[in-house]
């Protein structure tokens, strides 16, 4: 007889699983960060009163926490199936919710054409696009997971957390390149819309990649197994109260510091340091390229020397790096560079090993619910109203708090990880 297993671990290839992973991470966060950009450079002009350009660069930002909040509500409603029907078919959705709502951004009337409705309009898109990627980071990360040889979960598990640094360079790329092509008035009036629209090609292919994987080898043994559970997000709550916590808090520190890095970065930068917009992109994708080229590097020491022992020693690196940020950021250009570069260097560390520990933390059962709802609700602990804080820190006690409050995150993270078992080992078709 042929083995249904055995089949389907033939045609999911290594080369084809680490694509589709990478591939569906890649463009969802291409399309998170097309709004983050446009977020500090585009939406409190043509979405907000301009009577306040203050006031409306902080709603501007507010809109963009919604997506944080929507994304546990993601974890749960795409684990829910994930963990019921299966990580293929839901990723195609997760994909599918993210690609629509980005799209339909970028047909959205401004505020001087429909007036209140305009931010209303983008926000209910915000929250679609936090749907989205709350179902589909989680799915991806088990797809290269469960689909890993021996001794290299971690360096599997990395593919899919390359598509960060890789949607931001492509995200910066297309509005550097739009800044340099068109006048302040086309970009405003028109090419700010294109990343958004052009992004529906990109789903289209994602989608073509995913349906042509199969379901994960773990997966199947649990349906073969008859240990789906009713409802997952009830059974992690339950049972798994203990990973639940120490991984939503063993992720903070990754979620502000990447958010300070870029989004807070941009606006200070563009405002409060005077640097012109596309130079600023330009440092910003420079830093992007040292967090792609970390996440490997982390990967490789977390297979051979365990995830916690990993990232005790860069989180550790990233409370004190908090400490030098302000007078780093203020030092002239060669600080910025610096400042980035550092940043987003300890970002990849910390972010390389961070999916598989995560997944490692749940049975099979619930992995998809369990893994999703832990690194999404550190995304509304660390990174929702990040920028918002750091904002209003650096105008009322100055940038050093903005520093301190980094250093805060980071210890936070220190201690759950000090309280965290390592998963290492841990058999992830049980």
């Amino acid at each position: 007889m042929n083995d249904p297993n055995a089949a389907a671990a033939a045609l999911n290839s290594p080369r084809r699983v680490l694509f589709a992973s990478l591939i569906g991470t890649t463009i969802e966060f291409f399309d998170f960060y097309i709004y983050a950009t446009a977020a500090v450079l585009v939406f409190p002009k043509l979405f907000f009163p301009a009577s306040d350009p203050a006031s409306a660069t902080l709603q501007s930002l507010a809109t963009f926490a919604i997506a944080f909040f929507a994304r546990p509500i993601g974890s749960a409603l795409f684990g829910h199936y994930g963990d019921r029907i299966g990580r293929k078919a839901t990723l195609v959705a997760a994909l599918l919710t993210m690609g629509l709502s980005t799209v339909v951004i970028g047909l959205l009337p401004t505020y001087a054409t429909i007036g209140v409705l305009a931010p209303i309009g983008l926000a209910l898109c915000r929250f679609g696009q936090g749907l989205g990627l709350g179902g589909e980071w989680g799915g991806a990360v088990l797809l290269a997971t469960e689909n890993a040889p021996p001794g290299k979960r971690a360096w599997y598990g990395m593919f899919p957390q390359l598509g960060a640094p890789l949607g931001f360079i492509c995200s910066g790329s297309i509005f550097l390149l739009l800044s340099e092509l068109l006048s302040d008035d086309q970009f405003f009036a028109w090419g700010w819309r294109v990343p958004f629209i052009a992004s529906a090609l990109l789903v289209l292919m994602g989608l073509y990649v995913r349906l042509k994987i199969t379901e994960t080898p773990a997966f199947q043994k649990a349906l073969d197994r008859e240990e789906r559970v009713r409802v997952p997000m009830l059974s992690v709550f339950r049972h798994h109260p203990r990973a639940l916590v120490l991984g939503t808090l063993l992720a903070v520190a990754t979620f502000v510091l990447f958010y300070l890095m870029t989004v807070f970065a941009l606006s200070w930068g563009t405002t409060a340091l005077g640097y012109p917009r596309q130079q600023f992109l330009l440092i910003q994708l420079f830093g992007i390229l040292f967090f792609a080229l970390t996440i490997p590097f982390s990967a490789q020491f977390a297979d051979r020397h365990g995830r916690r022992r990993t990232l005790l020693w860069v989180t550790a690196a990233m409370a004190a790096f908090g400490l030098i940020l302000a007078p780093l950021f203020s030092a002239g250009l060669p600080g910025v560079l610096l400042t980035l570069a550092l940043g987003l260097s300890l970002m990849g560390l910390t972010y390389g090993p961070l999916g598989t520990i995560l997944s490692e933390l749940f049975p099979t059962a619930v992995r998809y619910t369990g893994a999703s709802l832990t690194f999404n609700l550190a995304g509304i602990v660390g990174a929702s109203l990040a920028p918002y804080i750091a904002t209003w820190l650096a105008k009322t006690y100055g940038l050093q708090y903005v520093g301190y409050y980094l250093t805060a995150a980071s210890l936070l993270t220190f201690v759950a990880l000090w309280l965290t078992h390592e998963t290492k080992e841990e058999n992830l078709t049980i």
